[in-house]
């Protein structure tokens, strides 16, 4: 008798177990989906609008301060942070530093930050600007006539948006950040760690 029940048992007990681990390897897929989600820690929780799907960024011309034309495409295979800023914008002016050391610190990773000029007057009151607050990582692009800035919808100074590594922009944020704090970087990281 005791044979006969333990001989049903097994089969169940068997498929039991099975059961468990089929079911431990769907939650731990689904613990691993959850956390492949980008990081949206402090001011980014409530303020970063992620583009569900991403969609390409646009290929306007970039002119560069230092003479030279850009465009997106020309950062492939980088992450890139787009900027829009202007000298006469207090909060804009409170995070290029940020910037700066962000660009300093996560260039070599595959980051380029792009920060784009709306002042009226070019390179005749950025370039000072630059010298006077020690900015020398960042690739500044000059937009006096808002040409970047319509292409990209900017409604207010500053914003930022993201953009991967294939030249599709992944969201963005509207006001100053602190962006070489640890939760724009741990958000930046993720894009420029390659997704599986």
């Amino acid at each position: 008798m005791i044979s006969t029940v333990r001989s049903a048992i097994q089969p169940v007990a068997a498929s039991a177990l099975f059961v468990l681990a089929l079911l431990a390897v769907l939650l731990g897929q689904s613990v691993t989906a959850a956390t492949a989600e980008p990081p949206l820690k402090g001011v980014f929780a409530g303020n970063f609008s992620l583009s569900d799907p991403p969609v390409p960024a646009s290929t306007v011309p970039l002119p560069l301060l230092s003479g030279e034309t850009s465009s997106i495409p020309d950062y492939d295979g980088r992450v890139v942070l787009l900027n829009f800023w202007a000298t006469w914008c207090a909060p804009c002016v409170r995070e290029m530093p940020s910037l700066d050391r962000l660009q300093a610190a996560l260039g070599e990773e595959g980051l380029t930050v792009l920060a784009v000029s709306f002042d009226r007057k070019g390179a005749e009151v950025v370039q000072p600007f630059m010298e006077k607050l020690g900015l020398k990582d960042l690739q500044i692009v000059l937009d006096p006539k808002g040409n970047v800035m319509r292409q990209f919808m900017v409604g207010g100074l500053p914003t930022t948006y993201l953009i991967d590594r294939e030249g599709r922009m992944v969201g963005g944020i509207e006001g100053p950040v602190e962006w070489d704090g640890p939760e724009a970087q741990e958000l930046i990281r993720y894009y420029l760690t390659p997704q599986s």
